[in-house]
């Protein structure tokens, strides 16, 4: 029941047709008695730096959550950011601070440490190797240096993007060991593919699957899919994994704790959601 003291978060982006994200808050809200809606505003990019501005000038603003296209765009228009920001270079969750300040972080490499590090996974001084240095890819080595990895190799098609990526992560992780150039996953404890390769039967593999080891963990960000093709190939050779909705239902309580609601956990938010495709 929507009121006159209902707190409002922003799902900002455009088109909004695929948003999953209200299919899940809004049920967690009625659920857990919070006073609160997230609403889809569909803003292209021509007028997104004027209405983020307006929108964070609602008294009953909670908070917004910021999609394609305006992760990148976001950050150069923030008071402050958190280190993840930094490095990933760009954004999906917005607050007004008390004096006023826009603060943003970014949360999907938030939702793939919770989600492997629940399943078991110790991070602590392990090797991990990260296919894929683009906006995802780069938030995941964030979130994962800031766990205290000890090693992270770096791959992408575009070896800029790899070495941009290696530059911002020992700015702010000075001690942390990190090479690019090679997609080769023998060697690593934890392979994450964070580009849409081997999402479905016939695609090419984001790294050849007969070198990974059975005791590898294998984390995926493909939502299209539960089992995308690459799961399925790893999953042949014995090692645990971590399916792309994962990261989604693990993320959404770090963006609960953000906005200052409620926290809950990733098996009550999946109880209630309502997802459509």
């Amino acid at each position: 029941m929507i009121n006159g003291n209902t707190g409002l978060v922003a799902h900002i982006g455009y088109p909004t047709h695929a948003f999953k994200s209200p299919m899940i808050y809004n049920l967690y809200f009625e659920h857990a008695g919070i006073n609160a809606v997230v609403v889809p505003m569909g803003c292209k990019p021509e007028h997104y730096r004027a209405f983020l501005q307006s929108v964070f000038s609602l008294e009953n603003i909670r908070g917004a959550l910021i999609t394609m296209p305006h992760k990148v765009t976001t950050v150069g228009l923030l008071d402050d950011a958190t280190p993840t920001v930094k490095i990933a270079g760009s954004c999906n969750a917005v607050r007004r601070t008390e004096d006023g300040r826009l603060l943003g972080d970014m949360f999907d490499g938030e939702g793939f440490v919770r989600g492997v590090r629940r399943k078991g996974c110790e991070l602590e001084g392990t090797r991990v190797l990260v296919v894929g240095c683009g906006g995802v890819g780069s938030a995941i080595a964030a979130s994962l240096a800031a766990a205290g990895v000890g090693w992270l190799g770096l791959y992408d098609a575009c070896a800029e993007s790899a070495q941009g990526l290696k530059e911002r992560l020992t700015t702010h992780y000075p001690r942390l060991e990190v090479t690019t150039g090679s997609n080769d996953p023998a060697g690593y404890d934890l392979v994450v593919n964070a580009t849409p390769m081997g999402m479905n039967e016939g695609d090419p593999l984001p790294v050849d699957v007969e070198r990974i080891a059975p005791h590898t963990f294998v984390g995926e960000v493909v939502m299209k899919t539960e089992m995308t093709a690459f799961l399925k190939a790893v999953q042949a050779r014995g090692c645990r994994f971590q399916v792309g909705s994962d990261m989604l239902f693990e993320q959404i309580p770090a963006y609960l704790e953000f906005f200052g609601f409620p926290t809950t956990t990733p098996e009550v938010l999946r109880s209630v959601a309502k997802l459509s495709y």
